[in-house]
């Protein structure tokens, strides 16, 4: 059961209603996750803009799919899974590739790279060695890559924490970071 309530979709707050309005033109519809963190608009609105900008960077939609996946997966968040296994597979992310990612393997593209060091990110709590950031621009990325990454994957520790502790239901089909 969620512990943070999701808004109704006909909800009487005007900005709430027109932050869902726009998500449901760009999306077809709004996920839980954005009904309940529209319990803040401005959580909400700063979350949108963030997410929009970095639509706009320098990664491919499908790059920054396999970054929350990595995000996801180091912090166990199945709700984030879930809903970025639907995304990257809508970005034209493998099946396969995305399970290797949520179990915590290697993908032996360059684009293993960004998901090697989103992982290292999280789980180093953001401190990188002078090693981590030359094998990262040694894959064929720059220092603009590697802002954007922090970005990225800062962006996923807050919706994965946010599930955490929303306990937001799951409203894609429900894929497991537990090991199988």
């Amino acid at each position: 059961m969620q512990r943070i309530e999701a808004l109704p979709l006909d909800t009487q707050d005007a900005a709430v209603a027109g932050l869902f309005t726009a998500i449901k033109g760009k999306m077809g519809g709004v996920p839980n996750i954005m009904r309940t963190m529209a319990q803040s608009p401005a959580a909400l609105e700063g979350y949108l803009g963030f997410s929009g900008a970095l639509g706009n960077g320098r990664f491919t939609d499908a790059q920054r799919e396999l970054a929350a996946l990595a995000a996801a997966s180091a912090n166990s968040c199945d709700y984030c899974a879930s809903a970025h296994s639907a995304l990257g597979k809508m970005a034209g992310l493998d099946a396969a590739d995305m399970q290797t990612v949520i179990s915590g393997g290697q993908l032996a593209s360059a684009d293993g790279k960004i998901v090697e060091t989103a992982r290292k990110i999280v789980n180093q709590r953001g401190v990188l060695s002078d090693a981590d950031v030359a094998d990262f621009y040694s894959a064929g990325f720059d220092a603009g890559h590697l802002v954007e990454l922090v970005a990225v994957t800062a962006l996923n520790i807050f919706t994965n924490y946010f599930n955490h502790i929303a306990a937001t239901e799951i409203d894609f089909p429900v894929v497991s970071t537990k090991a199988a």
